[in-house]
């Protein structure tokens, strides 16, 4: 599986501290079957971090993967604060992709109104850059207009769900969107947001069995994310899926 979001370099945010906390987070996710993480730190006005350091960091830590015989790769990324997008040089923030591609990972703000959100994010797109909006379902903003989300889908916006959402551990206001916009075919892709290996561990693929979704697991956790990696179309989502039959999703409905 890849995991797309993960908070595993040291000492550069909020997640581990050490290079040996970034080991014991990795030896989780490999316990988990995740083979791929893109290391996704903060940039935002707290942690304004920049492409060179996340490079160095991701090349420090694989070097010590493979002394410790730990079947993982790291890929360079982060996770762009929308409210940090104007004060990014444009060259940087090119750099700043998904596993150095053209994919953005933007997050909304934890705010009750988000004015110009959508206006942000179309702007992105209008100016070459691909967009995957993290974890929407922990933003307030988006609970309250709902209709955002499936505006930002309909113009080519990617949704990232985190996994935790699924099975309640952001409260059950969240974990009841997270499944309304699964059951609207409104996710893309599922990730762990994992900052440290045990209160926010990574992990994917029992989060999506327990909320029902694990016919999509395939698609959320390695088709879509490889899709994205590898800058390449989206592969359409599992018929299966669209069809019904997971506990807890009744319909879905293939946006393009």
């Amino acid at each position: 599986m890849i995991d797309l979001h993960c908070h595993v370099l040291p000492g550069i945010d909020d997640g581990p501290e050490t290079i040996e906390d970034s080991l014991a987070l990795v030896r989780v996710a490999v316990a988990a079957g995740i083979e791929t993480i893109v290391a996704t730190p903060h940039v935002n006005a707290r942690t304004p971090n920049d492409a060179a350091t996340i490079a160095r960091l991701v090349g420090e830590l694989n070097v010590r993967l493979a002394d410790e015989r730990l079947a993982l790769t790291v890929r360079p990324g982060a996770e762009i604060a929308i409210t940090q997008l104007s004060e990014i040089e444009p060259g940087e923030l090119a750099r700043l992709g998904l596993g150095g591609g053209r994919w953005l990972l933007v997050e909304p703000p934890f705010s009750q109104v988000a004015p110009g959100l959508q206006e942000m994010i179309v702007q992105l797109l209008r100016d070459g850059h691909r967009v995957v909006l993290a974890h929407p379902e922990r933003c307030p903003a988006l609970h309250r207009d709902r209709s955002v989300v499936g505006r930002l889908v309909d113009a080519g916006v990617l949704m990232s769900i985190t996994a935790g959402s699924l099975v309640g551990r952001f409260g059950g206001d969240v974990r009841r969107y997270a499944l309304e916009l699964a059951r609207e075919g409104l996710i893309h892709n599922v990730t762990s947001d994992a900052h440290d290996p045990v209160k926010r561990p990574p992990g994917l693929a029992e989060p999506l069995r327990q909320a029902g979704l694990e016919p999509l697991t395939e698609w959320l956790t390695q088709l879509v994310p490889a899709a994205i990696l590898g800058d390449e179309e989206i592969p359409p989502r599992p018929a299966a899926a669209r069809s019904g039959g997971a506990r807890g999703v009744r319909r879905w409905r293939l946006r393009r």
